[in-house]
């Protein structure tokens, strides 16, 4: 009997953030601070016009971009937030979340069997070294460092690269780490993208979430646009996971060739989410600074927290978690977050879900209420005094 199952896919991974968040759902008992998904119900003027969408009948496919209304909301969006202007005709797809964007975008650009590879910054989001080796591309991990704050440097982009180099991913603000890349960073490594010709795949889903100034998208940069595909979306900003809204811009011949994808393996995104989108995105922004305003509090009472606790941990200042380091404890991630769940019931992620640079590493979500991640302090601080004694 011939193989079933193809080779590439049976060889991935699955991702350690699930599997920690199927033990924890068998498990009244625990705390979760795993799951990278808002506390936050979606506004109630956002899920009224999804309400409204269906009372009026919209229940229909779209175009297979999107509503062209959606497609010119994220332009004006994108042009008021970030100064870069977008054909909403020619130049967005809107998708099912941003994951979606990522798969067909690495498809779009990536030629199989031709060696070309995609670098990917770790630690990082759990769906680009899937999605590279999916799409045919050798991934090349540049592996980020906390004395940089988990910055890509212009040194470690330039290593990095090769004659094969075809798509860096940039991720930021990042998922695990919290790292941002300030306007002055995202310059220094332009230079080199520009001067190597490789091009950009820009997420940016928690831009909205950023607590040290404003978030800047590299596709803004001088010579950035024409080889950046930006991706976004509006799982994070507006607590819309359940929606599957994503959405990226780009390069007219490339957003083609992810639409024709999107066509053929989707057909178009949730029309009712569609509608609901075009609310968030012109009247939203009040919505992104008082959840931006929890979370930024949230942030910072944990950063006190590990500080009292003497619990090593950089600052983070994007997207909503923190990364506090667990090295000196002298046992893997993974053995660190079971013996804590099992302790202490409390759930955390293991670093090295996002990469081998991430070992040694706890990722902690602070979308969870205030009241949660106290009580789950304390019990972290009653765990780490327990391992320090034990040491000793």
């Amino acid at each position: 009997m011939k193989n079933l199952l193809a080779d590439q896919v049976v060889g991935l991974k699955p991702s350690g953030i699930r599997k920690f968040f199927d033990i924890v759902s068998e498990r009244k008992d625990a705390i979760s601070l795993g799951v990278g998904e808002p506390d936050f119900a979606t506004p109630w003027h956002i899920r009224d016009e999804g309400i409204y969408s269906l009372e009026k009948g919209h229940t229909k496919y779209t175009s297979n971009a999107g509503l062209m209304a959606l497609r010119e909301e994220i332009c004006h969006y994108l042009y008021r937030t970030q100064g870069v202007r977008y054909n909403p005709a020619k130049q967005v797809v809107v998708t099912v979340g941003g994951s979606e964007a990522i798969d067909i975008g690495m498809r779009a650009m990536i030629n199989p069997g031709q060696g070309e590879e995609v670098l990917i910054p770790q630690p990082s989001y759990v769906s680009y070294e899937p999605c590279a080796i999916l799409a045919g591309a050798k991934p090349v991990i540049i592996d980020l460092k906390a004395e940089n704050e988990f910055r890509l440097t212009p040194e470690e982009l330039s290593a990095a690269i090769t004659d094969k180099t075809k798509l860096l991913i940039l991720p930021y603000p990042n998922n695990p780490t919290g790292a941002i890349m300030e306007r002055e960073n995202l310059a220094a490594i332009a230079e080199i993208i520009r001067e190597k010709d490789i091009f950009v795949m820009s997420d940016e889903i928690y831009g909205e979430l950023t607590y040290k100034g404003k978030h800047t998208s590299i596709a803004g940069l001088p010579g950035m646009q024409e080889r950046t595909l930006l991706i976004n979306g509006f799982s994070k900003a507006y607590a819309m996971t359940g929606w599957r809204m994503g959405y990226a811009c780009g390069p007219q011949p490339v957003i083609e060739q992810m639409t024709k994808i999107h066509q053929f393996a989707i057909m178009c995104a949730p029309t009712t989410a569609q509608y609901a989108g075009v609310e968030a995105l012109k009247n939203g922004d009040e919505d992104i600074a008082e959840m931006r305003t929890a979370y930024n509090q949230r942030r910072r009472y944990l950063m006190h927290a590990f500080k009292e606790m003497g619990l090593e941990c950089f600052e983070p200042y994007g997207a909503f978690y923190v990364f506090p380091c667990i090295k000196e404890f002298g046992m893997s991630s993974e053995e660190f977050a079971s013996r804590f769940l099992e302790e202490e019931q409390v759930a955390a992620v293991p670093g090295n879900a996002f990469g081998d640079s991430g070992e040694g590493y706890l990722r902690i979500s602070y979308a969870y209420s205030l009241e949660k991640l106290k009580v789950a302090m304390e019990r972290l601080s009653r765990f780490i005094t327990r391992l320090r004694e034990e040491k000793h």
